[in-house]
């Protein structure tokens, strides 16, 4: 059974009460119930987290070597500022699917680059929580295609749901 590991950043503790108007209504709770609903369909396990803390989140992408065959990844504000998780990301070589819930290529400029797209294997972005559904759905059908890690050069431009917080 293929098993992923589904990670939030900062501030999505706050989604339903946060900007409701850019990120919608829904809480993560309910994100993370719609991820494990979906994953028991893909039949595939997921493990989602939430921190606030660049450095937890990058511990538990070095952990997943080993444990779980893909990453999706939310890193919020992080998308913008940290080249940490990209290196984490680049480290463990897993195929990761970045993920955001508004479209930041619409939004403020600072908002516009994100060290993590060009390590990962796609960025789903302006969906909303149906952004994490369709990741699954990719990255699964990756997978279960032998697909490997199959990430650009780094200089190119029965489930069970854990959260913390």
């Amino acid at each position: 059974m293929l098993r992923l590991l589904v990670l939030h950043g900062p501030n999505l503790n706050l989604l339903g009460t946060r900007e409701p108007s850019v990120y919608g209504q829904m809480s993560l709770l309910d994100i993370n119930k719609s991820i494990a609903r979906r994953a028991d369909e893909l039949e595939i396990a997921v493990q989602t987290r939430q921190s606030n803390t660049e450095g937890e989140l990058v511990t538990w992408i070095q952990d997943a070597r080993g444990h779980f065959d893909g990453i999706i990844i939310n890193p919020a504000a992080y998308t913008h500022t940290s080249i940490a998780i990209r290196d984490a990301i680049t480290a463990v070589a897993l195929p990761t699917v970045e993920v955001h819930l508004s479209n930041i290529h619409q939004r403020e400029e600072f908002r516009h680059h994100s060290f993590i797209a060009a390590v990962a294997m796609g960025q789903i972005t302006g969906f909303g929580p149906t952004g994490y559904l369709l990741a699954l759905e990719a990255l699964t059908a990756h997978l279960n295609a032998g697909g490997t890690p199959s990430r650009p050069r780094a200089n190119v431009k029965k489930n069970r749901t854990a959260s913390r917080r």
